[in-house]
């Protein structure tokens, strides 16, 4: 079922974690913050808006390091319930797709929770200072192909953060699966 997170909540202040990515070290929100803004995006291998965008994720996560902005990448759900979510998977499926950002496992689901997080993917886009300042979307194509002509709403949100510290007043919430939480 697609769930659409709420629009950004300005202002507040990104919690902290520590977590296992992808290639076997621990990061640090505080280690990967970049100087001008730091993306993070929680996603997963399984759902279908993620596989539909994940390229240009990726994308947009290269161009932004130009404009002082780092990205980070988490996987939250419960692999348990879906396997294809599994820590070995994600180091297979951000090697399939070039990854050039850390990929995090959240196993506990500690950070998907503090974040409030809801859906594969959302978006969290940070100012230096950490704070929030853009809960949007990738860009209009949701889980279909991007004309040459969509607006790429996160570059662009993160961009407009980097150079002011502010973002857009206008969000658009993104869309995606619901994050698969454990059985309490």
């Amino acid at each position: 079922m697609a769930e659409r997170p709420p629009v950004c909540d300005f202002g507040w202040k990104a919690p902290g974690f520590s977590l296992v990515g992808v290639d076997g070290k621990t990061y640090t929100l505080d280690e990967l913050k970049g100087p001008k803004g730091t993306l993070v995006g929680f996603i997963c291998n399984h759902c279908p808006y993620v596989i539909a965008v994940i390229d240009r994720i990726v994308r947009d996560a290269a161009a932004l390091v130009q404009y002082g902005v780092t990205t980070v990448a988490i996987c939250s759900n419960d692999a348990t319930t879906h396997p294809d979510d599994s820590f070995e998977n994600m180091k297979t499926f951000a090697k399939v797709h070039g990854f050039t950002f850390p990929y995090l496992h959240d196993e506990s689901q500690a950070v998907a929770r503090a974040y409030d997080a809801m859906c594969t993917p959302d978006f969290f886009g940070f100012n230096a200072d950490l704070e929030l300042q853009y809960r949007g979307r990738l860009d209009e194509s949701g889980r279909e192909p991007a004309g040459a002509n969509v607006r790429r709403d996160l570059f662009e949100a993160m961009k407009l953060i980097a150079g002011t510290g502010h973002g857009p007043e206008d969000q658009t919430p993104s869309i995606g699966c619901s994050i698969k939480w454990k059985a309490a």
